[in-house]
């Protein structure tokens, strides 16, 4: 079994950081630190209350003056690199609210080594045009990585992270951020550029799209990558007009042919092998984009539906083969029910063959 991200905290990581502290700051009571961190409650708590726990700690056990406590932390930071040093933004964002300026430029430093697209929200929060004009400040920055969290810390659907509903209810402010990082070197500031434009696409999709039409104008590839990317939700849902605005036209003489399931009863735990051919009946080419849609069966009797990418094919004539796998397997993002599902063929959004199969858990 992998390790869970929050058993990253053992005690040799804390050893290691302990280490790191007593290099800045000699007087740190290490004994005190570990007594606060292995309370009562510690294997209780999940990933992101162990970085906010940890981060009480250090506000605890390192001087009492923020401004001294956060030195400490930003001199040390270059050797504390990684996810699991979440808490050093984290620290940040649960007591330096009232220290604006000291704030922001420690922000700024340790995004390097860890993130604070987490620890920028209630800034944002709480005075959002002050804050929105640093990060497009941020998103002019020679940094990678703190280009990355001028769009990173601003998406209005960040995972894990605290709702910035103005931002969802009104995303006009992020557009500029967005326009300045759509040709990006860095795939990392790229893959956060379209992250940001498929959270805005959930709530905004006619802004979306108009977005594309815009970009599109002067071709690059880097954008070319965006905004797919960025539209990916528009276009597994089917969207019409995304589908268009990227070539995935009507298909015309396009069949799908032996449609074959290995088996029509399932249990939890099986995999559901299909395949099927794809042939274009035309003489002309075609850009397909080739998907599967699973209709899952819900606690409330209905099928709900999820689509599956396959593969794209620029210039598809005569008879494709495909074939896949599919595990029936619940996630913490997916629980299955026994009863009838539906196996979809989808071709530029449009389901051209379906089958039916029943699975018992």
């Amino acid at each position: 079994m992998a390790e869970l991200f929050k058993d990253k905290f053992n005690p040799e990581f804390f050893d290691r950081f302990i280490t790191i502290v007593k290099s800045a700051y000699t007087h740190f009571d290490a004994q005190r630190f570990l007594g606060l961190i292995y309370d009562g409650d510690w294997e209780q708590r999940e990933m992101k209350q162990r970085i906010r726990h940890i981060s009480m700690a250090v506000r605890e056990t390192f001087p009492s003056s923020y401004e001294e406590a956060l030195h400490i932390l930003t001199d040390i930071a270059p050797n504390c690199r990684g996810f699991e040093y979440l808490f050093f933004p984290d620290f940040v964002e649960r007591y330096g609210l009232e220290h604006w300026d000291t704030s922001i430029c420690a922000l700024e430093e340790l995004t390097k080594y860890s993130s604070a697209e987490f620890a920028v929200r209630p800034f944002i929060l709480r005075d959002p045009e002050k804050m929105m004009h640093q990060m497009n400040r941020w998103a002019q920055h020679p940094h990678h990585h703190i280009r990355r969290l001028a769009t990173e810390g601003c998406r209005p659907r960040l995972p894990w992270a605290m709702a910035l509903n103005p931002l969802k209810e009104d995303p006009s402010a992020l557009f500029p951020i967005l326009d300045r990082l759509k040709q990006d070197p860095s795939l990392y500031v790229r893959k956060s550029v379209a992250n940001n434009l498929n959270d805005i696409s959930k709530d905004h999709p006619d802004q979306v799209k108009q977005i594309v039409r815009e970009w599109q104008v002067n071709q690059h590839p880097h954008t070319d990558w965006i905004l797919k990317q960025g539209c990916r939700s528009l276009l597994k849902k089917g969207d019409v007009e995304a589908l268009r605005l990227f070539g995935y036209h009507l298909p015309t003489n396009i069949r799908i042919q032996n449609l074959t399931l290995s088996s029509r009863q399932l249990s939890l735990g099986d995999t559901l092998t299909f395949s099927f051919d794809v042939r274009n009946e035309s003489s002309v080419p075609q850009k397909l984009r080739i998907e599967y849609g699973m209709d899952f069966m819900k606690a409330n009797g209905r099928l709900s539906r999820k689509i599956f990418h396959i593969s794209t094919r620029n210039n598809m004539k005569g008879t494709v083969h495909v074939a896949r796998h599919h595990m029936f397997q619940d996630l913490t993002t997916r629980k299955h029910y026994k009863g009838l599902h539906r196996l979809s063929i989808l071709i530029n959004g449009e389901e051209k063959a379906r089958d039916e199969f029943s699975l018992y858990t």
